[in-house]
């Protein structure tokens, strides 16, 4: 896929994303919304699927809403971990499930 067009419909489903973040966090930016295509030819939109994941950072968390493949299409601010865990309990709670792999970030 041309990379225009990956970017087009990445951007959309990464928005997507953003905004589900942001009614959890109160603040979400936006992460990836291209990756490699096929076989490393070409581009490819950040997947459909949406799914929850964490990472520790010192005494911060960061949460994201990746795709199936780990991309990191919305994060959060660096939180509390209280109030890190709360916000992502609530995330799954709502029924999106968890990414338990590795989180590609910027």
């Amino acid at each position: 896929m041309k990379y225009n067009e990956a970017a087009f419909i990445g951007q959309k489903r990464a928005k997507e994303a953003q905004l589900k973040l942001f009614e959890y966090a109160g603040f979400a930016m936006l992460t990836y919304t291209i990756k490699k295509g096929e076989n490393d030819i070409g581009f490819a939109p950040v997947g459909e699927g949406i799914f929850a994941a964490k990472q520790i950072y010192e005494n911060q968390m960061i949460v994201y809403l990746t795709d199936e493949s780990g991309f990191a299409k919305a994060q959060s601010k660096p939180l509390s971990i209280a109030d890190g865990t709360n916000i992502y309990s609530k995330i799954i709670g709502d029924g999106i499930k968890e990414y338990t792999g590795d989180i590609k970030t910027i």
